[in-house]
């Protein structure tokens, strides 16, 4: 059995069918994207072992497929077992071994960027300091109390399990979290005076000023689905009162398209007002403490913090073409005492515990002043453990071309003297 196995995992059919059917999955996944949305087919068809069900020009067709981690995974299997059958240290075979190595570290590498890389934005305006980066896309249910005088305890319940409903509990939380209705993506609408409303869907907090009502999940870039739930807290003794959480409220860039918009609509004194009772905190006494809970993009916290000093953004004269983007952030980690500032631009990213900023986008120089707003710049952090893995393995298998081919040059020199 262990010799037919073998032979199955080392044999060249193997390596022909996975590389078929990875053509295959490329273009049903690039197909998809029209329908499902960039990140969604990249999540259904390239981050999964199993794939059923293929959307092709608006038609969904019950066909199963390989996912990307199976075809990935059975690939390096087979090139490492091919690799061990015919495995010869010899001088004359030494660069074709170097060429598989370094492909083997190219796959595995992949597999470990897309399990453990993680990417994330921090947005602050000048004079701000953030110790936490935030998704762009996913959102938390976060309840906060005071631990201390000096600091806040914060219990996170990732918005995927409001998406399943029923009870939530967590052993730091004195009451559980009903989810009474959860839509991926929402529209929200003032409740104005004089305005034919239907009763709020509860008499607490946010739902007294606004109303929410589900939307067709997104697929564009250019967008993203803003959650909204209902929610009821229940503590030992009895029920606290049903809430609505949304991340129209938690979210500051949503809470930002929604101020301009209705900036333009009932000028900028009505719109602040409509704002500060969007924003305004919803909290619930239980166990002796009082917590307040948002539904926000979901923060990753670091030991470390960053302020932004100067966001500078320059323009080419005479157009609007953008030149050149700076942040001038101080760093600061009391672990270890150090604060230093730093310069983060265009191709010169700041490389720091593990992570690495970028800068993404900006709000500064003459577009901010004209707006009368605080210049601001965002950071995309990017976590990638192996992100090294990809230049050693290219340089390898390039390594490895080079030496085969420089091997089998010389013994055709040599034998043409000698012929």
């Amino acid at each position: 059995m262990f010799d037919r196995l073998f032979r199955f995992f080392t044999s060249l059919r193997l390596t022909v069918v996975l590389l078929a059917f990875g053509i295959v999955l490329v273009f049903v996944g690039t197909v998809a994207q029209a329908d499902e949305g960039l990140y969604n087919a990249q999540a259904r068809y390239f981050k999964h072992w199993f794939v059923w069900g293929i959307t092709m020009f608006g038609h969904r067709i019950p066909i199963g497929l390989p996912g990307g981690y199976l075809i990935g995974t059975l690939l390096l299997i087979n090139l490492v077992a091919a690799h061990i059958k015919r495995f010869q240290l010899t001088t004359k075979k030494i660069g074709i071994q170097l060429t598989h190595a370094g492909v083997i570290l190219l796959l595995v590498g992949q597999l470990t960027t897309d399990l453990f890389s993680r990417e994330t934005q921090i947005r602050f305006s000048e004079g701000q300091t953030r110790s936490y980066a935030e998704s762009g896309m996913n959102y938390e249910l976060a309840f906060i109390t005071d631990a201390d005088a000096d600091t806040e305890e914060v219990v996170a319940i990732p918005a995927r399990l409001l998406a399943k409903g029923g009870e939530l509990k967590h052993e730091k939380l004195p009451f559980a979290v009903h989810v009474k209705r959860y839509w991926l993506n929402s529209d929200p609408s003032f409740r104005a005076p004089m305005i034919q409303n239907e009763p709020p869907v509860t008499t607490n907090g946010l739902a007294r000023s606004f109303d929410f009502r589900p939307a067709a999940e997104t697929k564009s870039m250019d967008s993203k689905n803003v959650p909204t739930a209902l929610i009821e807290i229940v503590a030992p003794g009895g029920s606290l009162g049903a809430w609505v959480v949304s991340g129209w409220a938690g979210d500051d860039l949503m809470v930002e398209a929604l101020r301009e918009s209705f900036s333009r609509q009932m000028g900028e004194q009505m719109a602040t007002s409509i704002i500060n009772r969007l924003t305004e905190p919803q909290t619930v006494e239980a166990g002796g403490k009082q917590f307040a809970f948002v539904l926000r993009p979901a923060r990753v916290y670091e030991p470390y913090s960053l302020t932004l000093l100067k966001a500078t953004h320059s323009i080419y004269r005479g157009t609007d073409i953008p030149k050149d983007f700076r942040s001038r952030v101080r760093l600061e980690n009391s672990r270890t005492g150090e604060s230093r500032e730093v310069e983060i631009f265009m191709n010169s990213p700041l490389r720091y515990g593990g992570q690495t900023f970028y800068q993404y986008q900006m709000a500064a120089g003459e577009l901010a002043r004209r707006a009368g707003q605080v210049p601001s710049s965002t950071l995309q952090v990017v976590r990638n453990p192996s992100w090294l893995t990809p230049y050693a393995g290219c340089i390898m298998v390039a390594a490895g071309l080079v030496t085969q081919f420089m091997i089998h040059l010389v013994g055709f020199v040599a034998r043409r003297k000698t012929a």
